[in-house]
């Protein structure tokens, strides 16, 4: 039963475990000191050992804690590998964040071969197995959460991310289809779809083209990039039991960009 009296043990992660890839990443680095200080114990992957122990020594300082889970997620036996390790690290798995993805940005008729397969495996085969094998482990400790990343390419044609997008839009359905397949597992599956989000990577790779920057401007009903930081919000609801009755659901953090357009200046 869900403790409502208190809210902010509504959205305690206190004795949970939560295993996060990307975690060095932009976004990814943000939500695990989110996760951390919110009381969770964090299980940190990514492919870079150097900034995921920069991410560490944030949640050290923040008065967290959790542990380094590196590993190239490029093929099925890495992600059976990654979860099976961070369910011995961590003693059990509560929360599955699979927020690790790459992008190529590419018109689609310069996209090459090793392009399609490399952008494939990070964000839809590794997502597929990953949530595949962390589903045995939640079910046989009597539930859990598992929460995607997508993206404003979920429900928007973009154009010189055909791969990217495809990928992206097929998380939705996917979260969909693991929803309704476990919740008799008691295991909940939501995505966070975010908006246009200032990050190392996209500080260069878009805002820092005033073209590109211009358009998202103009379609971006707050008239601003988001942060990471306020994706916070949105993935502790859904880490939490405050999120105990959604299952299958997308939240945009996004600024109203899908809300719609207005001619008005």
């Amino acid at each position: 039963m869900v403790d409502t009296s208190l809210p902010d043990r509504l959205f305690s992660l206190e004795g949970k475990a939560l295993l996060l890839t990307g975690a060095s990443g932009g976004i990814g680095r943000t939500l695990a000191v989110a996760f951390a200080r919110a009381g969770g114990t964090v299980g940190l992957n990514g492919t870079s050992v150097e900034k995921l122990e920069e991410t560490h020594r944030q949640i050290r300082e923040a008065g967290g804690n959790a542990v380094l889970l590196p590993e190239n997620l490029d093929g099925v036996d890495a992600c059976r590998r990654l979860v099976h390790n961070a369910h011995e690290s961590l003693g059990r798995l509560d929360v599955l964040v699979n927020c690790a993805g790459i992008n190529r940005r590419k018109p689609i008729a310069e996209v090459t071969e090793e392009d399609y397969d490399a952008i494939m495996a990070v964000n839809l085969r590794s997502l597929f197995f990953l949530s595949q094998s962390a589903h045995a482990v939640m079910k046989a400790q009597g539930g859990g959460k598992i929460i995607n990343v997508a993206s404003m390419t979920s429900h928007r044609g973009i154009g010189e991310v055909s791969v990217y997008g495809a990928t992206k839009a097929a998380v939705l359905q996917l979260t969909k289809t693991m929803a309704v397949e476990w919740a008799r597992d008691n295991i909940q599956v939501n995505s966070i779809s975010p908006g246009f989000m200032m990050t190392p990577l996209t500080e260069v790779g878009l805002f820092g083209d005033e073209v590109k920057k211009k358009w998202i401007l103009d379609r971006v009903a707050l008239r601003r990039p988001g942060d990471p930081a306020e994706l916070v919000g949105a993935a502790l609801l859904l880490a939490s039991d405050a999120s105990s009755y959604m299952t299958g659901q997308d939240i945009a953090v996004d600024g109203g960009f899908l809300a719609g357009g207005s001619w008005l200046p």
